[in-house]
């Protein structure tokens, strides 16, 4: 395992296009739901703990080498909002040409030639952090990050939020961040003996809903 590979891939500047994207913020700002850090912090804490989650054990299982077409298929499953769905295939279809370019491979390019469309976002990461050399505990943790270090960094341009405050939300959520991680794990390692529905399949309906009604709105910050 390489530390260096690590946070190369969870850099938010690694080329994967998640600046585009508020993970919800942008909608939950619009809602009155996000008014500030508090606000911000309850929010990321239920990312985490549902659709984070969810995308840290399907990364952490695509690290261990569950088949790809069944985790998809599983993530698809998990996702009831087409523009949720449509966003995480436009994700991980930016993050394997990223992937593609930084650790060129058969399994990355196996995987182009698979979802010529582009596979669930989280598969993809845990297929990149394979070829990168990581493991399912780092795929994990980057999954886990993404789900509330985007929606901390778009609040800071939707609300001019004072970018201290934004990073100790997510230093606070770090031990909570810790156990998903584990828990996550957990699942993959099951899911390689008894398949994608030892899985977890927390839900975040409001979510979903706020991803159908921004996919609408004109005049929009962010694509989701």
């Amino acid at each position: 395992m390489s530390r260096a590979a690590l946070l190369v891939l969870a850099d938010g500047r690694f080329p994967a296009g998640g600046h585009a994207h508020s993970g919800g913020a942008e909608a939950a700002v619009h809602a009155g739901r996000i008014t500030g850090a508090e606000t911000l912090e309850d929010f990321c804490r239920g990312r985490l703990h549902t659709t984070g989650l969810v995308s840290a054990a399907l990364a952490a299982s695509a690290a261990l080498g569950v088949d790809p077409a069944a985790l998809d298929a599983a993530a698809d499953a998990r996702t009831p909002s087409p523009a949720l769905r449509a966003t995480a295939r436009k994700l991980g279809r930016q993050l394997l040409r990223a992937a593609r370019a930084t650790w060129p491979g058969a399994e990355l390019d196996a995987l182009a030639r698979r979802f010529p469309k582009g596979a669930h976002q989280p598969v993809v990461l845990g297929v990149a952090a394979r070829a990168a050399g990581l493991g399912p505990e780092d795929a994990a943790h980057c999954a886990l990050y993404e789900s509330v270090g985007g929606p901390a960094t778009a609040t800071v341009r939707l609300l001019s939020l004072d970018p201290f405050d934004a990073t100790a939300v997510l230093a606070r959520l770090a031990p909570e961040a810790d156990r998903a991680a584990e828990t996550a794990v957990r699942a993959a390692h099951r899911a390689t003996t008894e398949g994608v529905d030892a899985l977890p399949a927390r839900s975040a309906p409001l979510l979903e809903l706020y991803a159908e009604a921004h996919a609408a709105r004109t005049g929009r910050l962010f694509a989701s």
